[in-house]
């Protein structure tokens, strides 16, 4: 109630200022941003003018404009010593300081979806700016995700051909060792080795340790070189953007993993694949804290969003294993193709 009191409050002064808006010009400025990273917009007054609200400092309000202006986003309401964060930005946007005349917010855990158009109006006293921020999000794979695989059976159990085959069956394909090292400068951390498209083995480490190549030896793509293609190992797969639609799919109780299969079937759609899990995560920004089936019989839930419970440390596309087939303690992701 008092939440809902103070959005009607800071609403209406929002609203009135528009009629006495001073002249002040708008003007935009662009922000880039790492994939997973923080970023600083920027909002300031021109000048500082605390005089008609005193210590109570300015009024805030963020928002992110789409084309359509029906489908903007509320990002932050700021009053004095009251904030209010909405949607996908609750408890990742903040603002950066408390001087009287500085509106920037920190977003943090960078996402795709993130990028755009924000405005941002700050109103203190008489004066009231509006500026605009485009917010670029750069850094790792931009039309794909490179993701590491292995079978049910367990770890280094595919040759080259077996490897390909497994890519496939995930909607993916193997990925090209350029692809892997841009996947390594994006923050891409894996301990196993795996198969690439040129018949090389490789496995990036950003965060050097003994079991992985070494401690002293610095961050890099670790090497095996081009192995005999009957050789035993994982593989890394690319996965392109999706051309349909990944979900969660709701449904009243939990499902084995055969009647997961015929509740994705029920609703027009398939089973979601591994590739379309990786491709939702990491390129759409997915995020969820449920663990559901895969096509592969794997169970595994994406987080974009690191929060207490759901992957605290780290942005990723958590894995449960391989669990019993019969077992009936999970949901269902869901994947419907574009017709």
């Amino acid at each position: 109630m008092r939440n809902q009191l103070f959005i009607t409050i800071i609403s209406i002064i929002l609203a009135a200022k528009v009629q006495v808006r001073s002249a002040s010009p708008q003007f935009e400025v662009r922000v880039f941003a790492d994939l997973g990273g923080n970023a600083t917009l920027p909002c300031q007054l021109p000048s500082k003018d605390t005089m008609f609200f005193g210590a109570t400092g300015i009024r805030v309000k963020w928002t992110k404009v789409a084309e359509d202006e029906a489908f903007n986003e509320d990002v932050l309401l700021s009053m004095g010593f009251h904030k209010k964060t909405f949607g996908s930005f609750e408890d990742r946007v903040s603002i950066v300081n408390s001087d009287s005349d500085d509106g920037s917010i920190l977003i943090t855990n960078i996402a795709m979806q993130d990028a755009g158009k924000y405005q941002c109006e700050l109103i203190n006293g008489m004066t009231d700016v509006v500026q605009e921020v485009h917010l670029e999000v750069q850094g790792g794979l931009k039309d794909g995700v490179v993701f590491p695989y292995h079978l049910r059976v367990g770890r280094y159990n595919m040759n080259f051909t077996n490897a390909v085959r497994a890519c496939l069956e995930q909607d993916a394909v193997v990925a090209s060792s350029d692809q892997l090292l841009d996947a390594w400068r994006g923050g891409l951390d894996w301990c196993n080795a795996g198969w690439l498209s040129d018949g090389s083995v490789r496995y990036p480490i950003t965060k050097p340790r003994e079991p992985c190549g070494g401690a002293k030896n610095g961050p890099g793509l670790r090497s095996y070189g081009l192995q005999n293609r009957r050789s035993l190992f994982d593989v890394f797969c690319f996965s392109s953007a999706l051309k349909g639609t990944f979900y969660w799919l709701v449904q009243p109780e939990r499902l084995t993993f055969a009647e997961a299969v015929q509740a994705c079937l029920d609703d027009g759609a398939q089973i979601a694949k591994v590739g379309h899990i990786f491709s939702a995560w990491k390129l759409e920004g997915y995020d969820r804290c449920d663990a559901g089936w895969l096509a592969d019989g794997s169970v595994r839930y994406p987080i974009s969003r690191p929060r207490k419970n759901c992957s605290p440390t780290e942005a990723a596309v958590r894995f449960i294993g391989f669990p019993d087939k019969t077992q009936k303690s999970f949901g269902v992701y869901c994947y419907k193709a574009e017709q």
